[in-house]
């Protein structure tokens, strides 16, 4: 840990990094004055920056209340990685077949979803979330048309699927997404509804994305079962992905391979209730990853940088957290703005990947150096292996 910031009328912020952006303080501190915040404090990460209401970057213990803003609406978010027992000398000279396999294989984008006559094969009952979904102001086939379709997608932005090559030279596929356009409609109606509970009671905040909805609160318990169904959604859409990808490499690697290690499969954007320093609390993972005793986690670099799998040391200082990956250093506007894509053509170098001006905005320098966000986190996890990336997959 780098530093604590202890101030009157608030709880402590404890940041693992000298480098914080004003706004994101900011952030930081509106969440530290609000009174049902764990009394050890907020936990920053090294990658933090300024998100919606509260930061991306940080780690929310809670008594007794959750902030849906701060789960957000990508709930569930997270990562999968596997180990093939393949090496790099049994990949082509070319990875673009593979590259373009998967972008028609894996539906992309904002929009992605499988046609009717396409929908995967899911181990999770999606029509079990129809009692979440009627609650919303939706018809309920509707929502589930749209769980179904959208199951096993990338989606746009961040997210993306890539071949990676380890320190001993081994395959690895990882992937990153999260639940999706039904997520994002969940997500979006509790926020509205945490709103509409502190108007009705006269609630001030210094940040109207810091409404929260109390447990004894009309939509409490109707939000946590809305949330548990989108987490474990995000799970089901990154396992058919990977299998997915699987597929895809095989049409195009003539000899056979399997699966020989699965990192990890876990959420950087979600809540959960874990006990720490003696006591339950709600605990709202914004952009970082749990990293208990023994936990295996990712942390991904940009598309030109390097990733990481990582154990946790199970810090309780972070509530057994660390970061989620690299961490952006400007905004996506500022990136188009910036860089042109003879830069992203060379941050890219050596990754079979899209090099054009909608990926732009995912240039490796818009985001904090990977190197430096390890580098502030080594009480809380160690490293495993070290990835870099070959072939890079973006829902633009």
């Amino acid at each position: 840990m780098k530093s604590v910031l202890q101030e009157e009328g608030r709880k402590p912020i404890k940041l693992w990094t000298d480098n914080i952006e004003d706004e994101a303080l900011q952030q930081a501190k509106n969440l530290a004055g609000l009174p049902f915040i764990a009394s050890h404090g907020v936990a920053l990460m090294p990658d933090v920056h300024s998100g919606k209401g509260s930061t991306v970057g940080s780690v929310i213990a809670t008594d007794k209340a959750i902030i849906p803003a701060a789960v957000g609406v990508d709930i569930g978010c997270g990562m999968n990685a596997v180990r093939l027992s393949l090496k790099a000398s049994d990949l082509p000279d070319s990875l673009l077949a593979i590259r373009r396999q998967i972008e028609r294989d894996v539906p992309l984008g904002a929009g992605g979803a499988h046609r009717s006559n396409r929908l995967p094969e899911a181990t999770f009952n999606v029509e079990e979330g129809a009692h979440v979904l009627a609650k919303m102001n939706e018809t309920p086939s509707k929502l589930i048309e749209k769980a179904h379709s959208q199951i096993g997608t990338l989606g746009s932005g961040n997210h993306f699927i890539e071949i990676c090559l380890d320190e001993n030279q081994d395959v690895w596929i990882m992937l990153h997404s999260g639940s999706r356009g039904i997520g994002n409609m969940i997500g979006s109606y509790y926020i509205e509804k945490a709103k509409r509970e502190m108007e009705k009671f006269f609630i001030s905040l210094p940040d109207k994305d810091l409404a929260y909805l109390p447990d004894d609160s009309e939509y409490f318990n109707e939000y946590v079962g809305a949330v548990n169904w989108a987490q474990n959604y995000a799970l089901e859409n990154r396992r058919i992905m990977m299998d997915t990808v699987i597929a895809a490499m095989r049409r195009h690697i003539p000899i056979e391979f399997i699966i020989t290690h699965e990192a990890v499969n876990c959420h950087h954007n979600y809540v959960e209730k874990e006990k720490h320093f003696g006591r339950n609390y709600w605990v709202t993972r914004k952009g970082a990853i749990r990293a208990g005793e023994g936990d295996l986690g990712i942390i991904p670099g940009s598309m030109g940088q390097r990733s990481y799998i990582v154990r946790g040391k199970g810090s309780q200082e972070s509530y057994c957290s660390c970061s989620h990956g690299a961490g952006r250093r400007m905004s996506r506007t500022a990136a188009k703005k910036i860089f042109t894509v003879n830069d992203l053509i060379k941050q890219t170098e050596g990754v079979e990947c899209r090099k054009d001006s909608a990926v732009l905005d995912e240039i490796p320098a818009s985001y904090k150096d990977i190197d430096e966000i390890m580098a502030n986190q080594t009480d809380l996890i160690d490293v495993v292996h070290t990835l870099k990336a070959v072939l890079c997959v973006k829902g633009a």
